[in-house]
């Protein structure tokens, strides 16, 4: 209602029905055509199919499991991304026995292998199981129960499995190839670093677009390319440098590059992991967890990586701290208020500028 009072307010025509481009400028809905000279793409994303997993009512997608009318007693996570490990947290937090499937070596793989390891470590200690570099070969339900099938023959059985694979961009069937806008080989609409597509005047934003699918990287993006459009020239944001947060229980929270990417990148780096056992906050709260900064040697910090209960509140500081290529002497040299989980951040700072306040490790 509040978004509709502002599009009612700044005089904006608001179309409802299903949309298709029509190449150009142009979108056709409802049997209109409509013709801008811009054109900004933004359909967003749906839940990703995996063949030979029928979804029904007890094999869930995770817009399934939001609605789903009671908490299961026993749930199998098929994906240890983002998705599946909040869900994982969710269910467990409710009293569910699950077991978190995931084939690559590690959960929410995007992240630093530090915060992966912690997380994992955290969940076990909650009572979930987690399977890595474990392969699914195929699922079936019937009316009391979900059978899930490894390649290696072994079977589990829950009462719900959660296929939680990722997300797929809402592209097909809009329009787009057809009409000359070019598709990745994953169905993402390919666009420069102005998010202009391969069609002039036409942008895309959001989920359609190749990197993180976060929401607020979609409204970074539709806040750029409408100052593009009025001709402010906006400086671009890279994708590294947008925060993510991952909300489970502990949290896990970053900024800028991992570790490894960061080795990758630069010759030599330095890194300094603070544990919030330290940080007088955390001890009010009663609760762990720990910052790892990423630097590059003798230069500034180009990660921060963080994993404990409410980290994400930290993400703020820790992202001007990386876009704006802050060296940590700078942040050292910061004030900050006591007692709060934020000065952990000064402390580790502190510490990779050879200034340590407390021991480190």
């Amino acid at each position: 209602q509040g978004l509709r009072s502002l599009i009612a307010g700044r005089k904006i025509e608001l179309v409802q029905g299903t949309g298709r481009y029509g190449g150009g400028t142009t979108v056709e809905v409802g049997g209109r055509r409509i013709t801008g000279s811009r054109l900004v793409l933004a359909t967003g994303s749906q839940v990703r199919d995996l063949p030979g997993f029928p979804i029904g009512a007890r094999i869930l997608t995770s817009e399934q499991a939001l609605t789903h009318p009671h908490v299961p007693r026993r749930a199998i996570v098929l994906g240890g991304g983002v998705i599946g490990v909040e869900f994982a947290g969710i269910w467990a937090s409710l009293g569910a026995d699950v077991t978190v499937i995931e084939a690559l070596p590690r959960l929410i793989a995007g992240e630093d292998e530090w915060s992966s390891e912690h997380l994992t470590r955290a969940l076990g200690k909650r009572g979930i199981t987690v399977l890595t570099e474990t392969r699914v070969a195929a699922a079936y339900e019937d009316a009391s129960s979900v059978t899930v099938t490894m390649e290696s023959g072994e079977t589990l059985h829950a009462d719900v499995l959660l296929v939680a694979v990722g997300r797929a961009p809402r592209t097909a069937d809009t329009g787009f190839a057809e009409h000359g806008v070019a598709l990745d080989d994953r169905g993402f609409v390919r666009v420069d670093d102005r998010l202009r597509t391969t069609v002039d005047d036409v942008y895309a934003v959001g989920d359609i677009t190749p990197g993180p699918q976060l929401a607020h990287r979609g409204f970074q993006q539709g806040t750029f390319v409408a100052e593009s459009i009025a001709g402010l020239a906006p400086a671009a944001v890279d994708d590294v440098n947008i925060p993510r947060v991952v909300y489970t229980a502990p949290e896990v929270a970053s900024v800028g590059l991992t570790e490894s990417a960061a080795r990758e990148r630069y010759p030599a780096i330095q890194t300094t992991v603070y544990d919030l056992a330290g940080n007088g906050k955390s001890q009010i709260l009663q609760t762990a967890g720990a910052i790892k900064l990423v630097r590059v040697a003798d230069g500034p910090i180009v990660g921060v990586h963080m994993y404990g209960e409410r980290v994400g509140e930290l993400i703020g500081e820790a992202q001007l701290i990386v876009n704006w290529g802050a060296f940590p002497q700078d942040v050292a040299a910061l004030v900050h208020a006591h007692p709060t989980q934020n000065e952990a951040l000064g402390e580790a700072a502190m510490a990779l500028a050879g200034q340590p306040l407390h021991a480190h490790r």
